[in-house]
C-alpha cells in the first residue's frame, strides 16, 4: 500500500496531485486556537477567517518568502491536507506515503531540512524534494535532460524564480523575494499613500486579480474596480475607483526587481546556452505570470520572447507530478 502524492507547497496556495489529477488546491493558511494551541481550521476554511479572527484565535501563513517561517503551523497544515486527501479515499491501513515536494531553489541547507521534516511528521515515508524552476520546467513540458538551454522565470507568492537548466541541472539561478505578496504590500501602500484608503491584505489580493496590470497600455482593458474603505484621516468610509493604470505604475518597482534578476541570470548565462534561450524563448510560471501584459515588458525589455505556460499557477504542481512517476531515473530529485 504506498500512496504518491506530490505537492507544491507555496507561500499562497498548496497544490496536490495524485495520479495527474490535482486533489486539492488550498490557501496556505492555517487558524489555531491560541488556548489550546490546536488547529481549527486550514486552507479555504482558514482565509475566511483571516484578518476577521478575535483574540483567541490566530491565523497564521506558515510561509514565507517561499520557506517555512512557522515549522509547527507549517507541520498541522501539511497534516491535514494530507487527510483531507485521504478521507476521500477510505481504506483500513494507512497507506505508506511517497512524496514529492517543491522547494525555492534558493532553499539553505536548514530551510530544505524543515520541509523534509514537516513532511515526514505528516505521514510522508519516501520524501524526495525538487528546486521550484526544475518542477516548473517539467511541468510546462520542457526536455530539462537534453543538451541544451531552458530558461523558466517562476513568480509565486513569496518568491521569484529566475533559472536556466540543462542536461537536468540548474546552470545559474537566481531567487529573489520580490513575488505576489510583495505586489499585494505595494497596492495596499499606494491605496494609503494616494487614495488615504487603509485596505487589507485580502481586499488587495481581489484589486490585483482585478486590475492587475504592468503596462499603462492594454488591448484589453479590465473594468476599474471600486474600493471601500476607511478614510486613513477621518475613519470615515469612503470609496476609491481603481483603475489598471494605477495598480501598472504602483507595481514598476518590483516588477523591475524581478527584470533586473533575469539580466543578472542570463549575465552568468554560458554562450551556446544563451543562443539556445534566444531560439526557445523564455517561459513565465506561477501566480504573478498571470498580470497583465507582463510577457510583453519583459520581451521588450530584454529583447527575447517570453512565453507564459498554460495554467501558470499549476505548473509547478505538474512538475512535480512528472518527477514523481520517474523519481528513480531523475538525478536533480533530492532525498
Amino acid at each position: 500500500m504506498t500512496q504518491e502524492l506530490s505537492m507544491d507547497l507555496g507561500t499562497a496556495n498548496t497544490v496536490i496531485m495524485q495520479n495527474d489529477v490535482p486533489v486539492l488546491d488550498e490557501p496556505s493558511i492555517v487558524a489555531i486556537d491560541n488556548n489550546t494551541g490546536k488547529c481549527i481550521a486550514i486552507g479555504q476554511k482558514a482565509k475566511l477567517m483571516q484578518e476577521k479572527v478575535n483574540p483567541g484565535i490566530k491565523t497564521i501563513r506558515p510561509l514565507k518568502d517561499g520557506v517555512i517561517a512557522d515549522f509547527q503551523a507549517a507541520e498541522m497544515m501539511i497534516r491535514g491536507f494530507i487527510k483531507q486527501v485521504n478521507s476521500k479515499h477510505r481504506t483500513l491501513f494507512t497507506p505508506n506515503i511517497k512524496i514529492v515536494v517543491g522547494i525555492p531553489s534558493g532553499s539553505t541547507e536548514v530551510e530544505i531540512r524543515a520541509v523534509r521534516d514537516s513532511a515526514e511528521h505528516a505521514g510522508g515515508r519516501d520524501v524526495y524534494l525538487i528546486f521550484e524552476p526544475m518542477a516548473a520546467a517539467l511541468g510546462i513540458g520542457l526536455d530539462v535532460e537534453a543538451p541544451k538551454g531552458n530558461m523558466v522565470v517562476d513568480i509565486g507568492g513569496g518568491t521569484a524564480e529566475v533559472a536556466v537548466i540543462s542536461l537536468g541541472g540548474i546552470v545559474c539561478q537566481e531567487s529573489i523575494k520580490t513575488a505576489g505578496d510583495e505586489f499585494t504590500s505595494d497596492i495596499q501602500e499606494y491605496l494609503k499613500r494616494q487614495h488615504n484608503v487603509k485596505v487589507g491584505e485580502i481586499t488587495a489580493e481581489k484589486i490585483k486579480i482585478a486590475v492587475g496590470s504592468v503596462l499603462t497600455e492594454l488591448d484589453e482593458e479590465p473594468e476599474p474596480y471600486i474600493v471601500r474603505g476607511p478614510n486613513i484621516m477621518t475613519s470615515l468610509p469612503t470609496e476609491a475607483t481603481i483603475t489598471y493604470q494605477e495598480i501598472a505604475t504602483c507595481l514598476d518597482g518590483s516588477i523591475s526587481k524581478v527584470e533586473n534578476a533575469i539580466m543578472r541570470v542570463l549575465e552568468q548565462t554560458p554562450p551556446e546556452l544563451y543562443s539556445d534561450i534566444v531560439e526557445n524563448g523564455i517561459y513565465l510560471s506561477g501566480g504573478g505570470a498571470l498580470l497583465r501584459g507582463l510577457d510583453k515588458r519583459l520581451t521588450n525589455k530584454v529583447n527575447i520572447q517570453f512565453h507564459v505556460c498554460e495554467d501558470p499557477l499549476r505548473a509547478v504542481a505538474r512538475g512535480t507530478c512528472k518527477a514523481l512517476k520517474n523519481a528513480e531515473n531523475y538525478s536533480f530529485l533530492m532525498r
